[in-house]
């Protein structure tokens, strides 16, 4: 028997077949000078104007010009890479954004210069719809396409397979980080506060087309509101009523969105003579603009003016129960690409709550609609990407 054969079998990576991770956010300004910038890049084919968007700028100006998500994104990257190594699975973790810098072409074109050929996407948007889904889809789908062509590869012909994470609203580890920040926020707070949870509005028409292929936006955030609320009360010892509303609203006035405005509730809250309220940002995994502006500042401005007494909980950001969940995930996906691969059928997916997991690769149709229009756009990570 020759020496060699005496070595153990390397065990294969729980991460087997991607060997790199791609982080994919929304991207933000860095600086004054990239606001009007980004605020394009953001709107590109909507025609909005820039006077519209020197409006929106202020929100940035507010805080010095700088989105705080580049700052989370670089602490929830170091974060996951932290976890990764205490299990032992050595894969780079590259992040690239839909809308600044890094930009997803970026973090691709570093992956593939690393050696990666098959890559798992892991997007900062709990929940399926255009915005939070297929829109990143379609921009891996062009990035994909871009780097394709710096690497002198045929039309159709793409550089790396790019796999990607389902969406994880009803995952464990962000609903039980979500529940322990309300628990959090409650700590001063009587019995009979409200809760109130918040996400980003989106057109009538989005919300529609989200359910296309299982549970709506908003069905999406009902169950993790219901879900988060019950484990709240009882860790809280008391009942706990609560409301889902939203925030950020944009677009013509004449368009539907989807309401109430957490504004406009907090006003209603105060004359049914509520006097105390936890906020908790249930749409969102960090702390960025839509956070720190829109609640942090336009919605505790609403509290104080109506004398109510406004407690802000904490998104999961970098916790470790949402941090060890995220790697669950991918790991998860693993799985099921190594099953698929095998032409077996995959474990049915952990989840919390009364919904269905949605699916890792995307049917055709879904969340096809991006304020009613049919985008037109490809999409990675699809049964069909053409559909």
């Amino acid at each position: 028997m020759l020496a060699e054969d005496l070595r153990p079998t390397p065990t294969p990576s729980p991460l087997a077949p991607y060997d790199a991770v791609m982080l994919a956010s929304f991207g933000g300004p860095d600086g004054p000078a990239d606001v009007l910038p980004f605020l394009r890049n953001v709107t590109a084919g909507k025609g909005i104007p820039d006077e519209r968007l020197a409006e929106v700028a202020e929100h940035y100006h507010h805080f010095g010009g700088a989105s705080p998500i580049n700052g989370q994104n670089i602490a929830l990257r170091e974060a996951l890479e932290g976890e990764l190594r205490r299990r032992g699975i050595d894969v780079p973790v590259v992040w690239g954004n839909r809308n600044w810098t890094p930009y997803t072409v970026d973090a691709l074109r570093a992956a593939h210069a690393d050696g990666a050929r098959r890559v798992v996407a892991l997007v900062t948007s709990a929940y399926a719809s255009y915005s939070g889904c297929r829109q990143y889809r379609e921009d891996f789908w062009s990035s994909l396409e871009d780097l394709g062509t710096e690497l002198g590869l045929a039309p159709g012909e793409q550089p790396l397979v790019l796999d990607k994470v389902r969406p994880y609203f009803n995952d464990p580890g962000f609903v039980q980080g979500n529940v322990d920040a309300v628990v959090e926020a409650w700590q001063d707070l009587p019995a009979d506060a409200r809760l109130v949870f918040v996400t980003h509005s989106v057109p009538t028409t989005m919300e529609a087309a989200s359910g296309a292929c299982g549970p709506s936006y908003s069905e999406q955030h009902l169950d993790v509101a219901a879900t988060v609320a019950a484990s709240a009360a009882v860790r809280l010892g008391h009942t706990v009523e609560w409301e889902l509303t939203y925030c950020s609203r944009s677009g013509p006035p004449s368009q539907p969105w989807l309401e109430p405005d957490v504004n406009d509730h907090l006003a209603r809250l105060h004359e049914e003579g509520v006097g105390s309220v936890v906020i908790a940002p249930i749409g969102f995994v960090s702390d960025h603009m839509e956070v720190v502006y829109d609640l942090d500042t336009e919605a505790m401005e609403t509290a104080a003016e109506l004398g109510m007494t406004a407690v802000r909980a904490a998104t999961v950001g970098t916790r470790e129960v949402f941090v060890r969940g995220l790697v669950d995930l991918l790991v998860e996906r693993a799985a099921e690409a190594r099953a698929l691969d095998a032409g077996e059928v995959p474990a049915e997916p952990v989840t919390t709550g009364w919904l269905p997991a949605r699916p890792s690769a995307c049917r055709p149709g879904c969340c096809r609609r991006q304020d009613g229009v049919d985008s037109g756009r490809p999409a990675a990570c699809s049964e069909d990407p053409h559909a």
